[in-house]
């Protein structure tokens, strides 16, 4: 009877009290009062809902839109580096256009290692044998320019004048790009002036053979587009030597000289502030929607 009791007492005091996953409770039964308490047990089990970052799902899409700012960024620092190169380079024609002019070398190999220095030369040209290279825009100091010259003409398209020139004291015919001229007066008839006959002293800067560029017309034995000194050489009958005449030497009435661009385009300063400000942006845009969960806009 007593153990009936007890036992009827103690499901009440379980639903009174309840169970919880979390705890295990004990049951003290006072036996002179007939009432239970629940005491918590001191290894009451937190619950607390701890989220795992592993529940959190992998998106690819997420890493993908990184790599636009990561390249970005590594392309700005490209052009960085792009720029500190080509004001080097720029540097260096320069210097070596400015240079004091010197012999030409009595082993032409040398020459490989002179391109844009200036070389003294005496001899005599044949007009007999001139070339034309163009079209060309009209360069001075280097940099095409747009207004006129010493030649009535409203362009400034025109073509080079490559003429033989025969050296007095070496056994060599070499080509010397004489200089600029106007496409109206291609024909030596129209500047009879300008050609010079006799032996005369010439200083030029050594050019190399030039590729063609994509989409450039090749040569052919009349129409010259880009500098090909072996084909040209042969046509002319000359060494594969190849100099143009600085502006000192510039005839009146005749080709127009110093048509050396040395003046190179130098844009990546634009080029690498527009690639790291795309980084920046999109980077920005990365974070705001990826890791603080915010909307663009």
């Amino acid at each position: 009877m007593i153990s009936l009791r007890r036992s009827l007492l103690q499901s009440k005091v379980l639903i009174t009290c309840g169970l919880k996953s979390s705890a295990f409770w004990t049951f003290n039964f006072n036996k002179i009062n007939k009432t239970a308490t629940c005491i918590p047990h001191m290894r009451h089990v937190s619950t607390t809902r701890h989220i795992s970052n592993k529940d959190e799902k992998f998106d690819p899409a997420k890493w993908l839109l990184l790599l636009i700012p990561v390249t970005a960024f590594g392309l700005g620092t490209w052009q960085v580096r792009r720029r500190s190169w080509k004001r080097k380079l720029i540097s260096d024609l320069k210097a070596r256009t400015s240079a004091e002019p010197r012999d030409l070398p009595e082993n032409l190999e040398e020459l490989s290692e002179l391109e844009y220095c200036p070389v003294r030369v005496r001899g005599e040209f044949d007009h007999s044998r001139e070339m034309y290279m163009g079209p060309r825009t009209l360069l001075v100091d280097g940099e095409a320019v747009s207004q006129g010259t010493s030649f009535s003409h409203k362009s400034q398209i025109g073509y080079m004048v490559i003429t033989p020139f025969k050296l007095v004291n070496r056994d060599l015919t070499i080509l010397i790009n004489r200089g600029w001229v106007p496409a109206k007066n291609t024909d030596p008839e129209t500047r009879k002036s300008g050609q010079i006959e006799g032996e005369v002293d010439m200083i030029g800067v050594v050019r190399l053979d030039e590729k063609r560029a994509p989409f450039m017309p090749k040569n052919k034995k009349n129409a010259w587009f880009y500098r090909d000194l072996p084909k040209m050489a042969e046509v002319a009958g000359t060494d594969p030597i190849f100099l143009e005449a600085i502006a000192d030497y510039t005839v009146s009435g005749g080709p127009i000289g110093g048509q050396t661009r040395i003046a190179l385009r130098d844009e990546h300063l634009t080029y690498f502030l527009t690639w790291f400000g795309l980084s920046a942006v999109t980077g920005f845009m990365w974070y705001r929607v990826f890791v603080l969960r915010k909307p663009l806009l």
